[in-house]
């Protein structure tokens, strides 16, 4: 097959990190790779990413006994919302060798684990400091800024805006992109992991045609996240599949001095997972703090907003990085109690007592009696918890709960939130081995995707913790099926030795 043109590289375009993840691995197996990214620096929407990254079997999870495995989260990742078994086993039976990869190759502390909402296992895996999308991306962008410093294997442009896939035939064999002002063309096989559609607002946008119910909402995308991949992929008969499943996330944080922002930060979901509550306008709560992000997000329309998002000091000091750095960027307030918190609020200190207390006393029950509940709880089984309960989505694990007689003097650290666009289900379609195909099933040739910009993985919707996931399995399932397509048969064509480790390219 690499006989048919002169491919001795990959192309990805995208700087994120599903693009990283196969960038890295075209490089470890021996290959070549040109990144070629439209913003002026890489990170994509990756860094953002606040809660961690999934994954089943790990050595973190091994050190902590944590009973999980790949069909435990097989099955959860089916329930949460994924159709397609094929792709979802291939997300999470790799998830535990690629976590293990990034600790392992490229010395990241990935050494916190939380369960998250749809998850029966604590499995969403973090460092001690700052958001785990920047930190694990920028440790994958140094390597390949390192490599591509050092060596010939590896080269990164960034303001190159590719805009068209080129053919032989059935097969893409490069593309073309924009550069200060011209037109550039590069060979090889191509690896799309340029993201999804949540900032693709205008009038002929894909949200105006799959989704124009959702263009009033704020975002969490940076204005890169206009489709292009899946533009250029139906340009040449791509196959593309679920771009109506726009998930619209619970937790966009709300700037009180600046409320109406297109463009909104994102409260991780760990927040919910350390034992955030969610309360509406009168201090009530009204759903499954741990339900799955479109089950939150319909409740929410339900209720009366303001809603808000309130950590007691145990919740808060799990994950006191993030809080404070909300805090900081005037996202999230701290209260020295919940006295004050109920004055801001203009609800009776009653109300939050009675909240607390209702929330602490179904947490005990549940503790004592599992299966004894009188509503049914999500995933499985029943729950005591009323408020979530009466929703049919019932809340069965809790964390970090307070009894209500502590909440006048209990600090609190408050977050006002609203339902943000976060992220598209949809993109172009795929196979186990991350090729794009066409509107017959056939795989097209030399076109690979992943990340965001591929579609059919997390079906209509998403649990937290499998994008990060996504990005790190199936770009390196993408890096791994690209180099196989470049280097031919025997690997007649690899065009370097496979090195020992990444980081021995560095020195």
């Amino acid at each position: 097959m690499a006989a048919v043109f002169p491919a001795n590289q990959v192309i990805v375009v995208g700087g994120g990190l599903a693009g990283m993840s196969a960038a890295n691995t075209v490089v470890e197996l021996g290959g070549r790779s040109l990144l070629l990214d439209k913003s002026s620096f890489c990170g994509g929407n990756s860094t953002k990413a606040t809660s961690g990254i999934n994954g089943a079997g790990t050595k973190t999870q091994k050190t902590k006994s944590i009973p999980d495995n790949a069909e435990i989260f097989i099955a959860d990742t089916l329930k949460g919302g994924a159709k397609k078994p094929e792709l979802a086993k291939v997300l999470c039976a790799n998830s535990a060798a690629d976590v293990d990869w990034l600790v392992d190759k490229f010395d990241l502390d990935l050494s916190l684990v939380a369960r998250l909402g749809g998850h029966s296992q604590p499995r969403t895996h973090r460092g001690k400091e700052r958001f785990p999308g920047m930190t694990i991306t920028y440790a994958l962008i140094q390597m390949l800024e390192k490599v591509a410093e050092k060596t010939n294997r590896a080269r990164i442009i960034t303001k190159a805006e590719v805009f068209k896939l080129v053919q032989s035939g059935r097969s893409v064999v490069g593309c073309e992109y924009r550069k200060a002002g011209k037109v550039v063309k590069e060979f090889g096989p191509m690896v799309l992991a340029s993201g999804g559609f949540g900032a693709d607002f205008g009038s002929d946008s894909l949200l105006a045609t799959y989704r124009p119910d959702l263009l009033h909402l704020p975002t969490t995308n940076g204005e890169h996240c206009t489709g292009d991949a899946i533009k250029m992929g139906e340009a040449i008969g791509a196959a593309t599949i679920d771009l109506e499943w726009v998930q619209v996330h619970p937790t966009g944080l709300v700037k009180p001095d600046d409320p109406d922002a297109k463009v909104k930060f994102l409260a991780a979901e760990a927040l919910r997972g350390v034992g955030g509550l969610v309360l509406d306008a009168n201090g009530q709560r009204f759903c499954n703090e741990l339900g799955r992000r479109d089950y939150v997000t319909g409740e929410m329309w339900k209720n009366k907003p303001p809603f808000r998002l309130c950590l007691n000091r145990a919740a808060a000091d799990e994950i006191i990085w993030h809080a404070k750095h909300y805090t900081g960027r005037g996202v999230m307030k701290f209260y020295p109690s919940g006295e004050d918190l109920a004055k801001d609020m203009g609800v009776p200190l009653q109300t939050l007592v009675d909240t607390h207390q209702k929330h602490f006393e179904a947490a005990k029950k549940q503790e004592k009696d599992p299966d004894g509940g009188n509503f049914p709880a999500y995933p499985s089984g029943k729950t005591w918890d009323e408020p979530s309960g009466k929703t049919g989505s019932g809340k069965k694990f809790f964390h970090n709960i307070i009894d209500g007689s502590k909440v006048a003097t209990e600090p609190f650290y408050v977050a006002i939130i609203t339902p943000v666009i976060h992220y598209c289900m949809g993109g172009l379609e795929c196979t186990v081995d991350a090729e794009c195909i066409d509107k017959s099933g056939k795989a097209i040739p030399g076109l690979y995707v992943a990340g965001e910009a591929a579609g059919g993985i997390h079906g209509n919707n998403r649990l937290g913790g499998n994008s990060l996931l996504d990005c790190v399995v199936f770009g390196r399932v993408a890096g791994k099926a690209a180099c196989k397509f470049t280097f031919g048969k025997d690997e007649k064509f690899k065009p370097c030795p496979v090195p020992s480790e990444l980081k021995e390219l560095t020195k």
